[in-house]
């Protein structure tokens, strides 16, 4: 007969039962092993799942594992101070950040130490990195628009305040552009934003603070690094205090955005954590929670009813494909989380378009209740325009004989993709991309070469704010076009494009 070594644990255990020098302690436990950010620790038989552990050397870890004999913790810092035999104390307290507006302007780490030298942060409370999403019954559905300054997302995929809407796309094809332009635009609406870089270079993150604090937009951001250089367990602890920093202005009744950078990376991180922990793979070698993960995460960005304060957090969560496969494991569970996705086309960012969005793939499933109706009027035939485009192009690559209407359609669909280009760093307010868009769809600028379209629109709506304020002040108060607007508007772009047309046969 075999002896099963758990059953004679159980049996020492009960024999040693209640003698007073029994080593084990519910507070205090001893490491027997460690390395790779990971450390295994006898005792702490009360520890609790997500518990803040003190190791010596002040080291810090979260527990992950509990087992029946051990506990497993992840470090939130060096493992090399930290060696088998050290002792290990409960701290009774699960892993919090400071919140507050003393974060505004700050960069900091995960654990809201600061990293930008500008001394110790102020704040007046902390909040725990997890927590429960809010229920049904406290959100709201989404009103209002969150406006990203980028033409071809306000009018085809429209973002609402409290939504989450995923920038997904391969390498360099300019996702975190999107991410940055909707923080730059934010600038006096009175949006708080979180930017929470995940496994980025911090020279890479150091860059884009430096811009913001050009452009004056920095005092309205907090920026969360978790460094491709640090431990595994920091990156993995990166978005979850990013929202609980965003959540504390949201249930203040204010508007965050908040970005995650990317959440490719944040995966990886978790799956290297679990399998350091023993924990069993599934597909791709990731956890079985892996799912979870995230939705836990994302599901905390919503829009408060008015009775829990009316704030809301807007999410735009970043993952990477590769060679544009949307399918894959990650990308698939994130898409089906979220409420919509922006897809970057390789191809497209390569042929010059920026931003390069498909407008096929990409989807708001909820941003268009969210939509003013003067845009709506102006970008409701925007994809369909664009699809027939795309789908004549290919076909007119084979035949030189085109009929009228195709060569119609390709004209239009040229000068509609050269009108939705625009540079980063140069986000719009919504009443000039209204006036923009208004002349493109109106087919003024088909006669026009394609190198004209930007700066035609460009003198257009200057010579619109200089000669026709009344115009731009009506569409804001109105917030939809009227008949009599409608021809006012027409009539001033007519009026400048035969002042454009002089001015080109004066140049000739």
């Amino acid at each position: 007969m075999k002896l099963n070594p758990s059953e004679i644990s159980a049996l020492i255990k009960e024999q040693i039962k209640g003698y007073e020098n029994l080593v084990e302690s519910s507070d205090v436990g001893t490491v027997i092993a460690v390395g790779d950010g990971i450390a295994t620790i006898y005792g702490l038989k009360n520890a609790m799942l997500g518990e803040l552990l003190l190791f010596p050397n002040d080291v810090y870890g979260m527990v992950m594992n509990l087992n029946l004999d051990d506990v497993g913790a992840v470090l939130l810092g060096s493992d090399r101070q930290i060696k088998e035999g050290d002792t290990v104390k409960r701290t009774h307290k699960v892993v919090e950040v400071p919140v507050g507006d003393g974060l505004l302007g700050r960069v900091v780490s995960p654990l809201g130490l600061p990293l930008d030298e500008v001394g110790p942060i102020s704040y007046a409370k902390t909040r725990p990195i997890e927590r429960i999403a809010p229920g049904v019954m406290t959100r709201k559905s989404v009103n209002t628009p969150l406006e990203t300054g980028i033409k071809a997302i306000d009018s085809m995929i429209p973002i609402g305040r409290g939504q989450r809407e995923l920038i997904i796309g391969d390498r360099q094809t300019g996702k975190t552009s999107i991410a940055i332009d909707t923080i730059v635009n934010q600038k006096g609406k009175n949006v708080k934003c979180v930017y929470v870089a995940i496994g980025q270079k911090n020279s890479t993150v150091a860059g884009i603070v430096a811009k913001l604090k050009a452009r004056g937009c920095f005092d309205y951001v907090t920026v969360i690094n978790a460094s491709a250089s640090e431990p595994a367990p920091q990156q993995y602890v990166a978005p979850f205090a990013g929202m609980a920093m965003a959540e504390e202005w949201m249930e203040n009744g204010e508007d965050v955005l908040i970005v995650f950078d990317d959440l490719s990376k944040h995966a990886v991180a978790y799956r290297a954590l679990s399998l350091l922990l023993r924990r069993a793979p599934g597909r791709e070698a990731y956890p079985g929670d892996i799912f979870y993960l995230h939705s836990r995460l994302l599901e905390r960005a919503c829009k408060l009813s008015k009775d829990y304060g009316g704030g809301s957090i807007t999410a735009l969560p970043i993952v990477e494909t590769q060679a544009g496969d949307i399918s894959a494991y990650i990308p698939t569970n994130i898409i089906s989380i979220t409420d919509g996705q922006i897809f970057l086309v390789s191809d497209f960012f390569a042929s010059g378009q920026r931003p390069a969005v498909d407008s096929g793939l990409s989807v708001s499933r909820v941003g268009s209740s969210a939509q003013i109706k003067a845009m709506k009027q102006v970008a409701s035939s925007l994809k369909i325009e664009l699809a027939n485009y795309r789908e004549n192009l290919s076909f007119s690559q084979f035949g030189s004989d085109l009929d009228a209407e195709t060569k119609r359609i390709l004209t239009h669909g040229a000068v509609v993709t050269e009108a939705l280009k625009q540079v980063n760093w140069a986000p719009m307010n919504m009443i000039r991309e209204i006036i923009e868009l208004f002349a493109v769809n109106k087919k003024f600028l088909d006669d026009l070469s394609l190198p004209e379209v930007n700066p035609f629109l460009s003198e257009m709506y200057q010579y619109i704010e200089d000669s026709h304020r009344e115009i731009i002040d009506e569409l804001n108060e109105k917030k939809a076009f009227t008949d009599e607007l409608n021809e006012k508007l027409a009539s001033a772009i007519k009026e400048y494009k035969k002042t454009y047309e002089l001015k080109k046969e004066a140049t000739k």
